[in-house]
């Protein structure tokens, strides 16, 4: 299995291009600074820093909705890029592939301006948030079928 989900700000302002031929796809590329959960003594809060992809509608999203220092949620896989330079040397980096990405902050704090809450490749619908940021919970559920007491 390879997922991994990231929690953290963009660092740039995402680079999109679009695939070439009859079906152009969107490849969007951003940085993702993500903090470290502990820190050591009195030290700076540390972070480490991804470089991320997002595919098709995926990085339409991602052109359109973010920018640097947007807070998001990311889960994706981890993909290994081997190549040899032109110097004929071999080069080897890690970069994340988004699967789905929300947005980790309100649009109050944050630099999203009417902008959906998440983007997912998946395709079923589940719940969407109200505009507070919660999920829109119906008032016909019976309170005893719910696994959680109010």
């Amino acid at each position: 299995m390879n997922k991994v989900i990231l929690m953290g700000r963009l660092t740039r302002d995402p680079e999109v291009r679009y695939s070439s031929g009859d079906n152009a796809t969107a490849i969007a590329r951003f940085g993702l600074a993500v903090d470290r959960r502990f820190r050591r003594g009195n030290e700076n809060q540390e972070a480490d820093f991804f470089n991320c992809t997002a595919f098709g509608k995926q990085g339409e999203f991602v052109e359109k909705y973010l920018k640097k220092g947007t807070k998001i949620l990311l889960s994706g896989r981890i993909q290994n890029d081997n190549y040899t330079n032109r110097d004929g040397q071999k080069v080897s980096s890690v970069q994340i592939i988004a699967e789905e990405i929300e947005f980790a902050e309100s649009k109050n704090t944050g630099s999203a301006q009417s902008a959906p809450q998440s983007y997912s490749n998946s395709s079923s619908e589940g719940s969407r948030p109200a505009a507070d940021g919660f999920m829109n919970i119906p008032d016909s559920i019976d309170s005893e079928e719910l696994p959680f007491n109010f």
